[in-house]
């Protein structure tokens, strides 16, 4: 299958506002069912790969950033590309085959800051969350853009409730 690029370029994105317009639970109950039962994650983690990512994108929304309503999806996916992982995250933005990333990738691409926090959030180490991130992201990211580009002007929430079945 041929991959097809959307106008969703990842190097231009905005950096996470601050606030959320949802807590982080509420994200990753939400992001749990975009998944297909998000309550289960490896590890016993509480609230599963939902709830990881969940925790994550409000950690990021909650840090340094200016804008208004802005999803923190952007600013990930720019921390990622920032770090080497531009072409995987393109891979998940766009319509072909998903790139994996590991664990190690994804702890290299985020602040330590956050990273503890989801995995306190969690009740796993900052390695077993960055490995579940890891899993779960590239699939998130696929289904959050389906149309091959990252949605501009809407909040996470409302981008993920239009994608629910």
């Amino acid at each position: 299958m041929a991959e097809r690029r959307g106008s969703g370029e990842i190097g231009c994105v905005p950096h996470p506002a601050k606030g959320s317009t949802m807590a982080g639970n509420d994200l990753g109950s939400l992001l749990g069912s975009l998944l297909g039962g998000g309550e289960q994650g490896s590890g016993g983690a509480r609230g599963g790969t939902g709830g990881i990512l969940g925790s994550l994108l409000g950690a990021l929304a909650g840090g340094s950033g200016s804008g208004n309503g802005a999803n923190p999806l952007g600013g990930l996916l720019g921390m990622l590309a920032a770090s080497g992982l531009a072409d995987q995250a393109r891979s998940w933005i766009g319509t072909g085959e998903n790139k994996p990333v590991n664990g190690a990738q994804i702890a290299g691409a985020l602040p330590d800051e956050a990273l503890q926090k989801v995995a306190a959030e969690a009740g796993v180490t900052p390695e077993q969350a960055a490995d579940e991130i890891a899993q779960a992201l590239p699939q998130a990211v696929d289904k959050l853009t389906p149309s091959g580009s990252l949605p501009q002007g809407a909040s996470l929430e409302e981008i993920i409730r239009q994608q629910r079945f």
